[in-house]
């Protein structure tokens, strides 16, 4: 880059706003020695170069939008934004202003002391708020406005010299299209975020035209790139043509003589526009660099390659060449340059100077960069080589200096105007075949970094959506831990009920037990909820050394919502022994398993794994990896197995359900013998020559009514004790149809239990009187049944008696010698049985008949007592 080091000289500072200027309303535009310079307000200051000094400052009615300066006559043309074109003269004679004092000019801005203009509102030419831009062409002034749906190109003819500001009126008018809208909702113009470019470009080679296009918004072409880009009736008519960039990046042109006469001839007036190219982003500069190298003895050095600049920094070079079969077209070619570009000019050699952000820079077209290709293909990138200077917001190239360089007039964003002294050399970096190769081995290795990060945030992205889905779903299972822990009395919002039955299966009768799961909350159970059943059998009372065996069952519950109920049946017994041990306690919980839903939000994948993935590993789940929220436990009991043959009619009573577990051998054998044969065995014997077993209890009337409650309307209190006894049985809706106070049921063993409640009133306790009593009886001759319902009928009572202590008032009058009496009569028995259970274990296996026999008989006196549960 050596030989490419600019020297800045600084002219003059000029006020700008906070924040400094933007590019596009500045402009700097030099006419001789003087240099008018707009720095984006609504002052203009003329800068004398030879004297170093400002010579006046004019002040317009609004921001300052474009200049222009016309050779012949000399006149200043300026936009002003939503207010029209103002024409003057900048000599100091022929002023069209009113002269301020010069005490308006700020000193504390750098411009020294000078005359601040205002300038008349007479001096407005053309008042029209929709102008973005002009241009001047000879005597004609050629405007672009913008519409409420289009870009409108307007031509008029300037005024003469000696007329009136005015001018002579409209010759011609054409529309352009757009591809963005330029109205707001209210149909308002938008204000444009980029001004459009306006420039006008003549053929080259005529010297009277030449002399009237050489103004500062115009340049020349060579005559076969003009030729081949604007068409036979332009080189026909060697006119003029009207190029505008628009902020939406169409490129067109607009013949000017055609435009002249467009309303003495018919056809549509937008045949006259024609669209050169699309650059997909805002233009910013049109111009013309010559490309070619001549030999010296030739002297055309007009431009061969016409140049569009967009803001993002795509590159637009059309220039003349040979298709294959040997015709001349216009050459389109795109490049790409780092943007955004503020600003740029054209140079000698092939050479354009643009602004960006951060640095101006120069890029020699003539090299180039490997060609794109088709349009259709990505653009080159052109190596732009760093000037060192930074923050100019417009430029423009003054001249040629005779050592072989070039010197530039520039506008900082903080107001300075410079001069850059540049020296031209052949050696302006372009890409060079080793820096090629080195640029596409970068760019796979940043083709393969980028897909690496893609993969990487793929997994990242994916690891953080796990989580986020984990967090929903233990913010979920944390709101249902509250409603279940909170409500513990009255009805839960979660429940699980469990109801039993008989089957058949396999020639096999089995208790089988229906856990039925309902949802009444406004929560959903989804993943990691499970359903857990954990049956637990009592040990065996003949045999105190096995211990109680307990089976949990786990069910998934998949998606249970409000309202949802999920059933699931398991079996309860009998178990390998083919006895049923009762009784069975069924304990219900809901599990909530973190290890499945946490588990894989905390493991880190292979693409994903990383310091700060690694600090949460899956060991910091809990030991216990899970929530256990305790549902229901039930007792399955003697009253809950007991099956009742005969309440059924025959025709709906199940194969399975109408009397004990039977061999099939066994059925076989009794349905050769017949009806009329009795049935054999040691059940049967007993039944025929046994007394039953009987156990009583009796029970306050007044207990009872208070504990049924609404259960004795319009029954009697023996029928509703006895459904409140069967409250849990599958028969009882028979029961409770029938209204029985007496049934006879089959247990799990096949002896028959009898169940008898009725109202009795026991005379011998009461001190006023007889006390109203429900007598509750089981029979059976079997004493393990007999038992096992004895114990199922005090275990409901007592439960009932701890409920209704705190409600009932208190206990009647008893007699209390009589109750003395009757417990020390049953202290008596129970010290008998003591000493006969003592003797069993001593004595020897022939002679403990009689003890047994006793001890039995003991028994039956302590099942049948004279006490009443009140």
């Amino acid at each position: 880059m050596a030989g490419l080091e600019p020297r800045v000289e600084y002219l003059e500072s000029f006020r700008c706003p906070l924040g400094g200027l933007a590019a596009g309303p500045p402009r700097v535009l030099c006419h001789g020695a003087a240099l008018f310079v707009s720095a984006g307000s609504e002052r203009v200051s003329v800068y004398e170069q030879e004297g170093r000094l400002l010579t006046a400052v004019y002040s317009f009615p609004a921001q300052v939008w474009h200049l222009e300066l016309s050779a012949v006559p000399r006149l200043l043309y300026v936009l002003c934004a939503q207010k029209g074109i103002y024409c003057l003269s900048p000599d100091p004679e022929s002023r069209f202003v009113n002269q301020d004092d010069g005490g308006d000019q700020d000193s504390e801005d750098g411009e020294p002391p000078c005359a601040v203009i205002s300038v008349d509102p007479d001096a407005c030419l053309l008042p029209d708020a929709t102008l973005c831009t002009f241009t001047v062409v000879g005597d004609k002034l050629v405007t672009l406005a913008q519409g409420p749906a289009h870009w409108k190109v307007q031509l008029f003819e300037c005024p003469r010299p000696g007329e009136d500001a005015r001018p002579r009126g409209q010759v011609g008018e054409v529309e352009l299209s757009t591809s963005s809208p330029l109205t707001g909702p209210l149909g308002e113009p938008t204000a444009a975020r980029f001004l459009p470019v306006l420039c006008c470009v003549s053929p080259a080679g005529l010297s009277a035209l030449h002399s009237r296009a050489q103004g500062s918004g115009a340049f020349l072409l060579e005559r076969t790139l003009f030729g081949q880009l604007f068409g036979v009736d332009a080189s026909l008519l060697e006119s003029p043509v009207i190029l505008c960039g628009l902020p939406d990046g169409q490129l067109c042109c607009v013949v000017l003589k055609t435009l002249v006469t467009s309303k003495l001839s018919p056809g549509d007036p937008k045949a006259l526009v024609k669209i050169l190219h699309h650059l997909e982003e805002p233009v910013v500069f049109i111009g013309a660099v010559k490309t070619e190298s001549l030999a010296e003895d030739v002297g055309d050095t007009h431009p061969d390659c016409l140049v569009a600049l967009g803001h993002d920094g795509r590159v637009l070079a059309i220039k003349a060449g040979w298709d294959e079969a040997g015709t001349l077209v216009p050459e389109l070619r795109e490049y790409r340059l780092p943007g955004p570009v503020l600003c740029a000019a054209c140079g000698g050699g092939g050479r354009v100077y643009h602004s960006t952000t951060s640095e101006l820079c120069v890029v020699d077209l003539a090299q180039g960069g490997v060609p794109s290709g088709d349009l259709g293909d990505p653009p080159s990138l052109l190596c732009a080589a760093g000037l060192g200077v930074c923050s100019v917001v417009t430029l423009s190239v003054l001249s040629e200096v005779p050592e072989g360089g070039v010197r530039l007039l520039a506008l900082s964003t903080r107001g300075r105007l410079m001069t850059c002294r540049l020296p031209l050399s052949s050696e302006v970096p372009g890409p060079t075949r080793a820096a090629a190769a080195s640029t596409g081995q970068k760019i796979k290795d940043l083709l393969s970094g980028i897909g690496t990060v893609s993969e990487r945030v793929s997994s990242l992205r994916k690891t953080v959506d796990q989580r986020n889905k984990a967090l929903t779903c233990l913010n979920e299972a944390m709101n249902v831990s509250c409603i279940l822990l909170s409500s513990r009395e009255g009805p839960r919002p979660i429940s699980c009920t469990v109801t039993t039955a008989w089957s058949h299966p396999q020639l096999q009768d089995v208790l089988m037990a229906t856990c039925r799961l309902e949802n009444s909350s406004g929560l959903s159970l989804d993943r990691g909820w499970a359903l857990c059943v954990r049956v637990l059998t009592s040990a065996s009372a003949s045999d105190s050394d096995v211990a109680s065996v307990a089976t949990t069952y786990t069910i998934p519950v998949d998606r249970l919502g409000p309202g949802d109920r999920r059933e699931v049946t398991l079996p309860l017994g009998p178990g390998e022994d083919g006895i049923l041990h009762l009784p069975l306690t069924v304990s219900c919980t809901l599990h909530y398993s973190l290890r499945e839903v946490v588990g894989g939000a905390l493991a880190p994948s292979e693409s994903s794994k990383g310091p700060s993935l690694d600090e949460c590993r899956p060991d910091v789940l809990p030991e216990q990896d899970g929530i256990c929220l305790p549902l229901s436990q039930h007792t399955v009991d003697m009253l809950w197995c007991l099956r009742f043959p005969g309440l059924a009619a025959p025709h709906t009573q199940a194969p399975g359900l109408l009397g004990p577990l039977c061999d099939p051998v066994d059925t076989f054998l009794g349905s050769l013998l017949g009806p009329r044969s009795e049935p054999t065995g040691p059940a049967s014997l007993r039944a025929k020559f046994l007394p039953p077993l009987v156990a009583t209890i009796h029970v306050s009337a007044e207990l009872l009514r208070a504990a049924l409650g609404n259960c004795l309307s319009g029954t009697s209190l023996g029928c509703a004790a006895l459904q409140w006894l069967l409250a849990e049985n599958a028969a009882l809706d028979v029961v409770r149809a029938r209204r029985l106070s007496s049934v006879q049921g089959v247990a799990p063993d096949g002896a028959d239990v009898h169940l008898t409640v009725r109202e009795v009133a026991v005379t011998d306790l009461g001190a006023a009187g007889p006390v109203q009593t429900v007598e509750i009886q089981v029979e059976s001759s079997s004493l393990a049944s007999m038992c096992s319902a004895h114990h199922a009928v005090i275990g409901r009572l007592q439960r009932m008696v701890v409920e209704q202590a705190a409600r009932i008032p208190g206990p009647p009058d008893l007699r209390v010698q009589c109750l003395q009496q009757t417990h020390s009569s049953h202290e008596t028995l129970l010290r008998e049985v003591q000493t006969l259970r003592d003797r069993l274990c001593t004595e020897d296996e022939a002679s403990p008949h009689a003890t047994a026999q006793r001890l039995l008989q003991v028994y039956g006196q302590l099942r049948s007592p004279s006490l009443l549960l009140v």
